[in-house]
């Protein structure tokens, strides 16, 4: 039997749920509109609790899962203030003198950097793909996919609630907001895929650590 994995790889995924749990409630606490929070955060009320369910038989590499918090607090930060309104952002828009509250093309960046890396685990884990030159582009594809789809259900909300839906849109009066937030995506994901790749393969070479069968080796390691 091999010796058991490093500390930080067991506890490191126990920790960025720590975290993202104790963001997500205090971003709950008095948002500016609870409907806007709601929408904002929902990916992370949903995607939180798949992950820690699926992670003894698909567990995530420490990388996926430091950046899957990260943008959760993003998220959350947003659905507290609404994108337009996050005191950051007007400290960023007030020292570089833009026109408008940059946080949410920030938050847009995030939306094709980090679903990138969770996109590239899943195709090489799952897939052929795994060390093929079509992996870089079909992830870039797949997350500017992915922004196009939540660019959708920002126009269902805008015909669904009207006025009461400017919150959560975040246009700031920018008849171009859709192009620019599938832009930043798309820039996002591509600077993800250059910057990461190669880190995210030797993390992907590592056999997993699963909550089951932490102490057997790469036998016992979870199946991808």
């Amino acid at each position: 039997m091999s010796a058991a994995p490093p500390a930080p790889r067991r506890t490191l995924p126990a920790l960025c749920a720590a975290v993202v749990v104790v963001g997500l409630a205090l971003s709950a606490w008095r948002p500016h509109d609870p409907t806007t929070w709601l929408l904002e955060t929902v990916w992370v009320l949903v995607g939180l609790p798949a992950a820690v369910l699926a992670r003894r038989r698909f567990p995530l590499t420490g990388l996926l899962c430091v950046l899957l918090a990260v943008h959760a607090l993003v998220l959350a930060l947003g659905g507290h203030y609404t994108y337009a309104q996050v005191p950051i952002g007007d400290w960023v828009r007030d020292a570089f003198g833009l026109d408008r509250n940059p946080y949410d093309r920030f938050g847009h960046l995030m939306q094709g950097f980090v679903p990138a890396v969770l996109v590239r685990e899943l195709l090489s884990r799952t897939s052929p793909l795994r060390g093929s030159r079509w992996l870089a582009p079909l992830t870039v594809c797949a997350c500017l996919a992915f922004s196009a789809v939540f660019e959708m259900f920002e126009w269902a909300a805008a015909v669904i609630g009207g006025q009461a839906a400017d919150a959560f849109l975040a246009t700031q009066g920018d008849v171009w907001d859709t192009q620019w937030d599938m832009f930043c995506a798309l820039i996002g994901a591509t600077v993800s895929v250059l910057l990461l790749g190669r880190l995210h393969d030797r993390q992907l070479a590592s056999p997993p650590v699963t909550a089951s069968r932490r102490g057997d080796g790469p036998a016992g390691a979870g199946a991808a």
